[in-house]
């Protein structure tokens, strides 16, 4: 039923917690998990102009291993095919993107901020929901 999961991670407990949901279902499902993150990119503007943050390709590197790091610390992901894939730029929009590659559910943590935080701090998670070609589960992380 589910071939290809995609968990998109920032090394936070909620991303933990559906990694560990994702795992339980890839071995019902004998499924492969991509782990994915987005290192950020920043915009800021002040009066009219725009400034971005460019990170080096090395800092890129450093902070998608810290983050895997983190995010597999004392997982067992023993007899799961499991890759992992980082890329910068915009989370949501980059998540979007890497669903278009044929995954057949994405497993994502939510920090549960409510719907009017939600709301107001924009959630990639919601953005996700809203443009995913396939199923998306989410699963609350708070403690």
């Amino acid at each position: 039923m589910y071939k290809r999961i995609l968990v998109p991670t920032d090394g936070s407990d909620p991303s933990r917690y559906a990694l560990v949901n994702a795992l339980e279902l890839a071995k019902k499902f004998n499924s492969e998990i991509e782990l994915f993150h987005v290192t950020p990119t920043f915009e800021a503007y002040s009066v009219g102009v725009g400034y971005s943050v460019i990170l080096t390709p090395e800092q890129i590197e450093k902070t998608a291993e810290f983050v895997f790091e983190t995010t597999l610390r004392d997982i067992d992901i023993e007899n799961v095919p499991l890759s992992k894939k980082h890329a910068s730029g915009y989370p949501a929009s980059s998540i979007i993107d890497e669903i278009k590659r044929e995954f057949d559910l994405v497993v994502m943590g939510t920090r549960g901020h409510g719907a009017i935080a939600g709301a107001i701090l924009g959630s990639v998670t919601q953005r996700v929901l809203a443009h995913a070609q396939c199923p998306v589960l989410v699963v609350n992380g708070r403690n």
